[in-house]
């Protein structure tokens, strides 16, 4: 098992992939403790090398366009949707996004919360959007600890002037009864603090609508590249404030991989994006 260590934007130099045996420390500005499962990922690296992961927080190093910070699990990392985000704008040749992810397999908000890299990644500032996602939290007690990770991450966030974003998780593939408790839990989460929704789950039930057999999920969790293109083109559409339609539908990541969607079904896909977007 592999922990990646990608920093935030500000440390675009170094990018580093290492054992989960190793112990690591990451200088950010100052010496962060541990890292424990969680990883600062960022999105504007270059990929898996093998080199040692220090960082100074200096702002001539920040990456370009409004900083984003992506805190989550792997239902981010599996799919390189924050770097799908990314490349969308980059494409889009608007606004242009500097992307960082803290994520950890398995983690809630409040194991961030807890565990403490996300709050510091947050302190670091120079974000405009910091987008909060935990599992679909369709049960009473995953709803309950979504709302509390939000309301603690919320004030921390508003005081780095930037805006908190719930990022609407999909329930497995087995579990899809569960759709509509899972958006509602994201809504609640996000009403809870005046912050922005992000219909993802709610895009992927509309292109369901549109084509049943579309293969969003990689392995009945995560997403496939099918999956992961439609959640980054939510992600683009509402924090942008753009619509999703004529969006390339080949992109080539930071991380090297090159992701090629059918034309005609990225077309069905952004149209699943947009009808999302409208009615969120």
């Amino acid at each position: 098992h592999r922990i990646c260590l990608h920093l935030p934007f500000q440390a675009r130099s170094f990018y580093a992939c290492m054992e989960s045996s190793i112990a690591a420390h990451v200088r950010i500005g100052m010496t962060l403790p541990r890292l424990g499962l969680a990883f600062l990922a960022l999105v504007t690296g270059l990929g898996c090398l093998n080199v040692p992961t220090e960082v100074s927080d200096s702002a001539n190093q920040r990456g370009e366009g409004k900083g984003v910070l992506f805190i989550g699990n792997s239902y981010l990392y599996v799919g390189e949707i924050p770097n799908m985000v990314r490349a969308l704008a980059d494409s889009a040749g608007g606004e242009k996004l500097a992307v960082a992810m803290v994520a950890g397999p398995d983690f809630a908000l409040i194991d961030h919360w807890i565990e403490g890299t996300a709050p510091r990644a947050v302190d670091l500032g120079g974000w405009s959007w910091v987008v909060l996602q935990q599992g679909p939290s369709s049960t009473d007690l995953n709803r309950d600890t979504l709302r509390l990770g939000t309301k603690l991450f919320a004030d921390r966030i508003a005081f780095v002037n930037a805006r908190t974003v719930l990022f609407s998780a999909w329930p497995a593939e087995n579990r899809q009864e569960d759709f509509p408790r899972a958006i509602d839990s994201y809504h609640l989460a996000a009403d809870d603090v005046g912050g922005i929704f992000l219909p993802v789950a709610n895009a992927w039930l509309a292109a369901w609508k549109r084509d049943a057999n579309l293969k969003l999920y990689s392995d009945g969790l995560h997403p496939s590249d099918l999956g992961s293109y439609l959640s980054a083109l939510v992600t683009y559409g509402v924090l942008l404030e753009k619509s999703p339609v004529g969006l390339p539908s080949k992109l080539k990541l930071v991380s090297g991989k090159n992701v090629s969607i059918d034309p005609a079904v990225a077309a069905l896909l952004q149209a699943a994006a947009a009808e999302a977007i409208a009615g969120k």
